[in-house]
């Protein structure tokens, strides 16, 4: 027997003893009684939700399972491939249809050759570029007394923290300081 048959069964048991509403006692049981089978619907509402949970949590495990093995089938794949093309390696084959031995031949006319490096850009990459018109400054930070480049932007926004110490700086930059400057 279900809760709600239970309550429905003690309503009949009340109805049938004709309790009526004239004494607290009897208002007190129809009271208890009513909740009851109020109780019992909500049980039964949660039962059947909670069914449906465990439904759908058995849906997504198994699709989760199904996707398990997708994956466990496109590693060993994966795997497979890679053993292949280790052994490709070892053969010295090169795509379509040539090998290392067609090309033999043609590493010895570039021997003779030789190229020139154009050395001067590199030195120019370590530096970062600021652009033609920016102004750099070099700024001593009083506590570690590490020297800093730092673009006119940044002197600007009025302070900045000393990359080697962590310190704050602060700046004071007047523009009127720099257009003396220039004159």
């Amino acid at each position: 027997m279900t809760l709600n048959e239970k309550a429905s069964y003690l309503k009949g048991l009340r109805d049938g003893l004709n309790l009526g509403s004239d004494t607290p006692e009897s208002k007190i049981l129809n009271a208890v009684i009513d909740m009851l089978g109020d109780i019992a619907l909500e049980v039964e509402d949660i039962n059947d939700v909670v069914e449906c949970l465990n439904d759908e949590m058995d849906s997504m495990e198994d699709e989760l399972d199904a996707i398990h093995e997708t994956l466990d089938d496109l590693s060993d794949e994966l795997d497979d491939y890679d053993d292949d093309d280790e052994e490709d390696d070892d053969d010295d084959y090169l795509p379509f249809g040539r090998s290392m031995s067609d090309y033999e031949d043609d590493d010895e006319d570039y021997e003779d050759e030789d190229y020139e490096e154009d050395d001067e850009d590199e030195d120019d990459d370590d530096d970062y570029d600021f652009g033609d018109d920016e102004v750099i400054y070099e700024v001593t930070c009083p506590t570690c007394g590490d020297t800093i480049e730092i673009p006119e932007i940044i002197l600007e926004e009025g302070s900045m923290k000393c990359p080697n110490c962590g310190e704050d700086l602060e700046f004071e930059f007047d523009e009127d300081d720099e257009e003396e400057s220039d004159e």
